[in-house]
């Protein structure tokens, strides 16, 4: 699952986020979904075999609230350890930490693979909040800043074990 903030500040990483969707949803092994969040939460997985009818659908703007787009992830998952969940976001959480924190818990106490991805700007460079990645990797979310075919790399590796 692709759990993919649309909040103002993540417009270059919403484009990048929908072309990964797409790579990964050409994988017969792999079912892919894609939420959206801001302060709302959009299940866009019916366009996720299509990278630009996905980002039509997608409005960018507003607040972020992470934990929404987690909670709502968290209703979708069936097997958990056969789920992997990636939150691409700048972590700039609008909403109490703990919501968040405690969302991140549920998922991975459940046995899902979780990891953050930081949000990219357009010339690929990281942008995200230090603070609030360092207390998600506490809750069991590592963070880390990769592009869309390191990203694919990891997805491919998580596959294999």
């Amino acid at each position: 699952m692709l759990v993919v903030d649309v909040s103002g500040s993540m417009e270059e990483s919403v484009i990048w986020s929908a072309l990964t969707a797409a790579v990964l949803a050409g994988v017969p092994a792999l079912s892919t979904h894609f939420v959206a969040f801001s302060t709302e939460v959009v299940d866009l997985t019916e366009r996720v075999d299509d990278p630009l009818a996905l980002l039509l659908e997608v409005s960018v703007g507003g607040g972020t609230h992470i934990a929404a787009g987690l909670r709502y992830a968290r209703s979708l998952v069936t097997v958990p350890q056969r789920t992997m969940v990636v939150v691409i976001s700048d972590f700039e959480e609008g909403y109490p930490m703990g919501g968040l924190l405690a969302e991140t818990r549920a998922l991975v106490e459940a046995g899902c693979q979780v990891l953050g991805c930081a949000s990219l700007d357009d010339a690929g460079r990281p942008r995200y909040s230090v603070a609030a990645a360092g207390q998600l990797v506490a809750a069991g979310m590592p963070v880390a800043a990769l592009s869309p075919l390191e990203l694919a790399r990891w997805v491919g590796e998580q596959v294999r074990r």
